[in-house]
């Protein structure tokens, strides 16, 4: 069996997100203005890692949750995101082909399932897989639990995303790595994905 991974921002969410900085930000000190976050070196890290980069030590450990609650209350309107074209045939065909699907992101687990509710997308990850931006400020540890909670080897599985640091950390889990930002279309998945 295959897993996919797939990151969420910039891979299966096209449009910016800067509730997600304001929820996190809320967590941990709500006096923090937004360009605490937005001046790290954020693309494809973790929300763990960023934390700690702002805080400059290991939060509390309620941070999460409170982010994620603080998402929820803050998210209005998302009508405007957009995912790739084709994004839910191309899901639903490599399911289709026995590949599993999972999350693989950055972000909170709560905000991800946000995201994923919101975009129609739900059905296609289910809980109890992927793996998760609390869970470690480690890219690779993320892949290396996503692949213990699916019960496969890193030769089983491909990370799907959109930023050098998934492509590399994906190498050093020993996973094969497919950049959607160098595919002419969401959809060549379907030709790159066993």
């Amino acid at each position: 069996m295959t897993v996919a991974l797939f990151d969420i921002d910039g891979t299966l969410l096209l449009t910016p997100d800067f509730v997600a900085v304001r929820a996190i930000l809320d967590a941990i000190d709500p006096s923090l203005p937004d360009d605490a976050f937005l001046r790290l070196p954020h693309a494809g890290q973790t929300a763990l890692w960023q934390v700690k980069q702002i805080l400059g030590h290991a939060p509390d450990p309620g941070w999460c949750a409170r982010a994620e609650r603080r998402y929820a209350e803050l998210l209005g309107e998302t009508d405007h995101w957009r995912t790739p074209a084709r994004a839910e045939e191309v899901l639903g065909a490599l399911q289709t082909r026995g590949v599993a699907l999972a999350l693989l992101t950055g972000v909170p687990e709560g905000i991800a399932r946000l995201r994923m509710a919101r975009l129609g997308l739900t059905h296609f990850f289910p809980d109890g897989q992927g793996a998760f931006g609390c869970e470690s400020a480690d890219r690779a540890e993320l892949i290396r639990l996503a692949l213990a909670r699916a019960g496969v080897s890193p030769g089983d599985a491909v990370e799907i995303g959109d930023t050098p640091l998934d492509e590399s950390t994906a190498h050093n889990a020993g996973v094969r790595s497919i950049r959607v930002d160098k595919l002419d279309s969401f959809a060549d998945l379907l030709k790159l994905v066993a």
